[in-house]
């Protein structure tokens, strides 16, 4: 069963958001670092990168794979985790604690196309 956190946003390409005011911290959920393995690398947008809803972000990469990350929502980038730059296992160690990405949000109404944390487990029992 994947391990959700209450509260927070969920995507089908496995990033988490949580709202504070009009910015959304986002990350990678558990089941997606479970599923890669040891991350080795984290690559993410610059400060004032504008991203929309879908758009491609970065990338976390492991030993066995690479996958690309998307945007949950639209916004401008105001701040990347510098500390997964030199420590990417963070995201192995705890998902949920080491967010990538916070996004001042333009649009919030995205928020509602997002899963919860029981739709985001139905959806990952189902893979």
């Amino acid at each position: 069963m994947a391990k959700t956190v209450e509260g927070l946003y969920y995507s089908e390409s496995h990033e988490w958001v949580k709202v504070e005011g009009d910015v959304a911290v986002i990350g990678i959920t558990d089941y997606a670092q479970h599923s890669m393995g040891d991350l080795s690398y984290v690559d993410m947008p610059e400060v004032d990168d504008e991203l929309e809803a879908g758009d491609e972000f970065g990338a976390v990469e492991s030993v066995k794979a690479a996958s690309d990350l998307y945007s949950p929502v639209s916004g401008t980038v105001i701040e990347v985790n510098e500390e997964l730059e030199d420590a990417p296992e963070l995201l192995n160690e705890d998902a949920f604690a080491n967010w990538i990405i916070k996004v001042k949000m333009t649009d919030r109404s995205e928020l509602e196309g997002l899963m919860d944390a029981a739709a985001y487990e139905a959806m990952c029992a189902e893979a």
